[in-house]
């Protein structure tokens, strides 16, 4: 007997299906920072008990994604002002790191030729937010990724979610002054120059800009 053409099955359990969704939506900005994730009303988006969105969301709160209160609501979590410029703070170190270590190795000039490739849009460019804020990212990984050093990306990884958190939040001004190719270039032309006194301006000078614009 042939075998019939079967639908493959999904592995995931529900747990992990709602954990992925929900994760999803949060650093995709669906749900910002602030907003209320009530367990009854995902349960039924859902169509899964109250038990499996509650341990997704503790999942979530062990990634430091969301919070609960005293009463046991659970929200994303909003940032402090001393938060949110330590974690750009840590992003300007490792990407100071990962360019002084590429400069280190030699080949500066053809990974600052990559980078320019990787540069996010420019400000007037017809571009969404979420598709802003992911090339943003996307190129600041891309450094990281090009110094070789897994360690270091791996670490820049792991804040990945927060930095998502962070900049969906209400911050003063308007971003795309900052998550675009003129904010961007300076720090490929550090690289390219070789000088790890201007990287480190360049990097520091940036984040610095960044954790202003997001502080509430």
């Amino acid at each position: 007997m042939s075998n019939p053409r079967l639908p493959k099955l999904n592995r995931m359990t529900l747990r992990e299906q709602v954990l992925e969704s929900l994760r999803d939506a949060i650093l995709t900005g669906t749900f910002r920072p602030g907003d209320h994730l009530a367990e009854t009303e995902l349960a039924e988006s859902y169509g899964v008990s109250r038990g499996t969105v509650r341990e997704a969301l503790r999942t979530l709160q062990q990634a430091g994604l969301v919070t609960g209160d005293s009463r046991g609501k659970v929200r994303v979590r909003t940032l402090g002002a001393g938060e949110i410029r330590e974690i750009f703070h840590v992003r300007a170190a490792l990407e100071t790191l990962a360019a002084e270590e590429i400069i280190a190795r030699g080949d500066a000039a053809a990974v600052a030729a990559e980078l320019r490739a990787f540069l996010p849009p420019a400000r007037e460019a017809d571009v969404d937010y979420l598709r802003r804020l992911d090339l943003d990212l996307a190129f600041h990984q891309r450094l990281c990724e090009l110094s070789d050093n897994s360690t270091l990306l791996e670490t820049w990884q792991g804040l990945e979610g927060r930095m998502r958190v962070v900049m969906f939040s209400p911050g003063e001004g308007d971003p795309i002054d900052i998550m675009n190719e003129d904010h961007h270039a300076p720090l490929v032309d550090a690289i390219a120059a070789e000088d790890p006194v201007s990287v480190r301006h360049a990097f520091f000078a940036h984040m610095d800009e960044a954790a202003r614009r997001w502080s509430p």
